[in-house]
């Protein structure tokens, strides 16, 4: 686990920051779901109907059953381009570039709008759009990264050159300098501290994406640490580290959790998450209020093994998208009566 660090909190004067805060306060009124049906941040097909296999699975039914209204928005439309030439050792830039920008203003419209908006991959490196478009109504986000990997390599230090694998290099201003200007990307800047990143799940981190982490002095828990620490206490250090009243943006990767609960995935590692934990860490962060935008990407359909790997990869990220939402593991969703209930019944125990 790397150090502990706190930040200033963050002030500003204006009527636009006012503005926008009011818009990203004002979280859980709706739910908006954008399905992001896109794979060229790596080299492997099928990650493109992850949006699909998660509808599939029932997500649509399962948030009818929670207290928002909620706007299915549909897929977005990606062109891919015929000529996309890499450049360094990085496929498809352009494409990939194109696609983020479509996919910000997309979640810029539909957080500006007042929805908790759940973008549905898609590979990760969709992240770099979602985060951002996050970002143009909610400066002061913070970033809670569930996953595998830390997709934080630059196109200087990444052994495939997959953009999947360098999504949140491209947000944070400590790597500008560090970062080539390529082609498909000059619509954004970096806009995102390292002291307002947190991840959760690592297993699986490059040599050079570990000399970012402990360079810039990124909070980050391994599974050794989860293992060490226990998940209930992991989140205990995340929450202290990050909340300030501010919005959170989650983007959790499907291997994130272990290939057990879900093997429909294109770089997944074993020793991974429990159902148990995956759970918890997305319970919590519907506990805090704060939830605002939410990735659940890297679901591969063309990858499973069987129908039942497929399915079960499939539920695992309804079920992850759901606890998020406020569904519990007693089986209804968290409400104001049934929390203060419950807060009610725990102090009579005592």
């Amino acid at each position: 686990m790397s150090s502990f660090m706190r930040g200033p909190l963050l002030r500003t004067q204006g009527l636009l920051r006012t503005q926008l805060n009011n818009t990203c306060q004002s979280r859980a009124h709706s739910v908006a779901v954008l399905g992001a049906p896109f794979s060229k941040g790596q080299k492997r097909r099928g990650v493109e109907h992850g949006p699909k296999a998660i509808r599939d699975a029932g997500l649509i039914e399962r948030l009818s059953n929670l207290d928002y209204p909620l706007h299915d928005f549909g897929d977005l439309s990606f062109q891919y381009l015929e000529k996309d030439e890499p450049y360094m050792h990085v496929p498809f830039p352009r494409t990939v570039g194109r696609a983020n920008k479509l996919l910000s203003g997309a979640v810029s419209n539909a957080v500006g709008a007042g929805h908790t908006t759940i973008m549905l991959g898609g590979d990760h490196s969709l992240a770099i759009g979602s985060v951002e478009g996050h970002a143009r109504q909610c400066p002061d986000l913070c970033l809670i990264w569930v996953d595998a990997h830390a997709d934080i390599n630059t196109p200087l230090t990444s052994p495939s050159g997959n953009l999947h694998g360098q999504s949140v290099a491209f947000m944070l201003k400590e790597l500008q300098n560090k970062m080539p200007e390529l082609p498909g990307f000059s619509w954004m800047k970096p806009f995102l501290s390292a002291k307002d990143l947190v991840y959760i799940g690592l297993r699986d981190v490059d040599p050079g994406e570990y000399d970012i982490l402990k360079d810039l002095g990124v909070q980050y828990f391994t599974m050794r640490d989860i293992d060490r620490l226990g998940i209930q206490r992991v989140m205990e250090v995340t929450f202290d580290h990050l909340l300030k009243q501010r919005p959170i943006h989650l983007s959790f990767d499907i291997d994130a959790m272990d290939p057990s609960l879900a093997p429909a995935t294109g770089t997944p590692v074993n020793g991974g998450l429990t159902y148990r934990e995956g759970i918890w860490i997305t319970e919590e962060i519907h506990n805090t209020g704060l939830l605002s935008v939410m990735d659940l990407v890297e679901v591969n359909p063309a990858l499973g093994v069987s129908r039942e790997a497929v399915a079960s990869t499939a539920s695992m990220a309804v079920d992850v998208i759901a606890s998020s939402l406020g569904q519990t593991r007693e089986g209804g969703p968290i409400t104001q009566e049934s929390q203060t209930l419950k807060d009610d019944t725990e102090q009579l125990r005592l």
